[in-house]
């Protein structure tokens, strides 16, 4: 079954004739999801969810480096405790799914599939904590969560989605503030390193932040759209949820105190960030560090060297199949090229070729999928070249994303130059804003662009005059149209 480049190519629309087509082709194509029956639901299929098993587990492992315990919480919650806290159920509100019927039978109460554990978890600790000695508590769960979305894209917006969520509780506010913009880090860490995606970090505006929250700290991404995508965020919940839920504890000087709590996540929508951030007109472009298959072995096969061929390239899955997730295609049915086209398509981070010329030269011909560079590997060079070639394929990744979001940053001063440079160039806009919701939001409503987050003073903090109404001493933010 012989297939051309172009046909293959030809399957997914380029990324500058139709993004967004570009990226739904990308997924059906490369067998990452498949649309459900249910409206804006997906099934994420073996290879999508590979991706996310190594995700989880990179981020688990730092997760649990900082103190924290998985635990798990029920999917539905009773509807009186999520009214408890109006500006919380004024934000779900739009998103909430309820269960109105037990069998055949109608509930006595609604209950809620969640769309965030706040209030189920909050019922839960206003139980466990009783004293200072109970603090803190630091859990973290993985689960799925649902909201009713009414435009949905495969991983970004879906109405039920994977994710994991922290909840902690502490004895003083200093306590939750540096444990909100300590998970804001480790999401950071997390994101650049394994995911090869730079990030801004910093807070969000009142208009923006977590419903209940006191302060929501974001990390935000560039796509190669010039849209945004918040790719994480951390919230100081304050004692909010404690007044509301009755979380108190009696503390070393003998009084009752009200607990200070934190809640942090990523979900799925980062499958998606890693596609648009990474991804060419040829298929996906995975970071090794997450990749479900690091190193495809294709063998060249031809009738007089096929066994010594396929030998060979099983002699490299037992020789690097402990330390690499290395895997070989001996498809038959299948031309060489044809399999080429397909890894790449997967966005495999390296493929190495065995055929009989190889052999005979002692070594594997080698493509990377970042820069498709091809090279001949000599048999004794690969122990040390196939691991310090992936590390220079994650490396190059991220350094080719941060060039982007770079070049398609911009400084602006005046709100004519905001409007032509969000419509004309799009990407992150920088520019000084007075910190009032007026402005803010005429802003949004004229150039659908939103404050993607007020960034962490570097040095002595820049202030200027707003773009919108003058005012002075404004701070510095980023704006962006956003997913």
């Amino acid at each position: 079954m012989g297939v051309n480049d172009k046909e293959f190519v030809k399957e997914v629309t380029p990324r500058s004739e139709d993004f967004s087509q570009w990226y739904l082709d990308l997924v059906l194509k490369t067998e990452l999801m498949d649309y459900a029956p249910v409206k804006g639901c997906m099934a994420i299929r073996p290879y999508g969810y590979a991706i996310w098993e190594n995700m989880q587990r990179l981020l688990d492992k730092r997760i649990k480096a900082t103190g924290h315990k998985n635990a798990y919480f029920p999917l539905f919650i009773p509807e009186s405790l999520l009214q408890k806290e109006a500006e919380h159920v004024e934000g779900f509100a739009p998103e909430v799914a309820m269960v109105t019927h037990g069998g055949n039978e109608k509930l006595a109460e609604r209950l809620v599939v969640r769309p965030t554990s706040e209030a189920i978890i909050c019922s839960m600790y206003a139980k466990w904590i009783q004293s200072w000695r109970d603090l803190p508590v630091l859990i973290n769960q993985w689960c799925n969560v649902v909201r009713w979305e009414k435009n949905t894209r495969p991983f970004l917006r879906t109405s039920e989605f994977l994710w994991q969520e922290g909840h902690t509780v502490h004895s003083t506010d200093e306590e939750a503030e540096e444990e909100t913009l300590k998970m804001l880090g480790v999401y950071k860490d997390f994101v650049e390193n394994e995911l090869a995606v730079p990030v801004i970090s910093g807070l969000k505006t009142e208009k923006e932040k977590f419903a209940g929250a006191l302060r929501t700290y974001s990390i935000e991404a560039l796509m190669a759209d010039g849209k945004a995508l918040q790719a994480g965020t951390s919230h100081n919940l304050g004692q909010h949820f404690a007044k509301v839920f009755d979380i108190q504890f009696l503390d070393k000087d003998k009084q009752l105190k009200f607990a200070w709590q934190t809640s942090w996540g990523v979900s799925t929508r980062l499958i998606g960030a890693v596609i648009m951030v990474h991804g060419d007109d040829r298929g996906l472009r995975l970071p090794p560090q997450i990749a479900p298959i690091q190193v495809m072995v294709v063998p060249i096969i031809t009738k007089k060297k096929k066994e010594e061929v396929l030998d060979r390239a099983r002699n490299l899955l037992s020789d690097f199949g402990d330390t690499l997730r290395i895997e070989m295609d001996d498809r038959e049915e299948y031309s060489p090229g044809w399999k080429f086209n397909e890894w790449e398509m997967k966005g495999v981070p390296l493929r190495l070729e065995v055929g009989p010329r190889d052999l005979e030269q002692g070594g594997v011909s080698a493509v990377r999928r970042d820069t498709g560079e091809k090279m001949f590997i000599a048999d004794g060079e690969l122990p040390l070249l196939l691991p310090s070639l992936l590390v220079d394929i994650q490396e190059n990744l991220f350094r080719q994303a941060r060039d982007f979001r770079e070049k398609n940053t911009s400084r602006v001063d005046s709100y004519d130059q905001l409007k032509e440079t969000i419509q004309e160039k799009r990407g992150f806009v920088r520019a000084f804003w007075c910190g009032e919701g007026r402005c803010e939001e005429e802003i949004k409503n004229e150039t659908k662009a939103t404050i993607r987050c007020i960034p962490f003073p570097e040095g002595d903090q820049e202030t200027g005059l707003c773009c919108f109404c003058g005012k002075q001493h404004s701070k510095m933010v980023y704006f962006a149209r956003a997913y």
